[in-house]
């Protein structure tokens, strides 16, 4: 019997999926709010690429929770991408809880990123239009 390529993961690419219900209004939200465009359309779904990784947005009866991030982007400055969000009229979630919570949408998480070699992040949360929950983050060093 052969073993089991442990690794072959490893060396794949990762491609998140989010559920939309509508898919229309879904695609007007991610242009509109988002600046993106789909590099590929199917009848049940939407492809966007994004630096070197992708995701699609596919026709689903199911919803998201929308209690926990499912997506997240990095960024190299996250006062200007959720200034710049906002005014397309992304509206950031405000949390306060024990150890955790935002100033004007943005979260200060200390010590929580060891794979990205920071001490901390500031991150930054949001729904979509199908009630999926994306973020956006910066690593501090």
């Amino acid at each position: 019997m052969n073993q089991p390529h442990t690794d072959i993961l490893a060396r794949s690419q990762v491609a998140t999926r989010l559920p939309a219900q509508d898919l229309d209004r879904a695609r007007r939200f991610y242009a509109e709010k988002l600046g993106l465009t789909p590099v590929d359309e199917r009848p049940g779904g939407l492809l966007y690429r994004c630096g070197g990784a992708e995701f699609v947005l596919f026709r689903s009866t199911g919803a998201a929770p929308g209690t926990f991030t499912q997506m997240a982007w990095v960024v190299d400055d996250i006062e200007a991408t959720v200034a710049q969000l906002g005014a397309r009229g992304v509206e950031f979630e405000e949390v306060d809880a024990p150890g955790f919570h935002t100033e004007h949408g943005i979260a200060h998480i200390a010590g929580n990123y060891p794979s990205k070699h920071a001490h901390a992040e500031r991150g930054a949360w949001f729904h979509d239009s199908e009630g999926n929950l994306l973020g956006i983050g910066q690593p501090i060093a």
